[in-house]
């Protein structure tokens, strides 16, 4: 009886030291996954969120300004129609 303990005692240690193994290779495929991932990422020359929404605020700055010139030149024309 003490040697099929023993079976059992060496088949829960391998299966033990095989889960270690798998979870040890699953954060090292992580970890590997992840590099890569920020290497092209960074390969990339992606901009972040805040700089994307900056630009994007700074746009609809630019074209609002545009407009209110467009607006006052057209204006301005208008006056130096009438003058004429």
């Amino acid at each position: 009886m003490q040697t099929t303990s023993s079976v059992f005692d060496d088949l829960a240690r391998l299966m033990t030291g095989a889960m270690g193994m798998a979870q040890g290779a699953q954060l090292e495929a992580k970890s590997f996954m992840r590099a890569h991932a920020d290497r092209f990422v960074a390969e990339m020359d992606l901009i972040s969120r805040d700089e994307f929404e900056a630009v994007k605020q700074l746009a609809s700055d630019a074209r609002a300004e545009t407009d209110a010139l467009k607006a006052r030149v057209a204006a301005l024309e208008a006056l130096l129609k009438d003058r004429a």
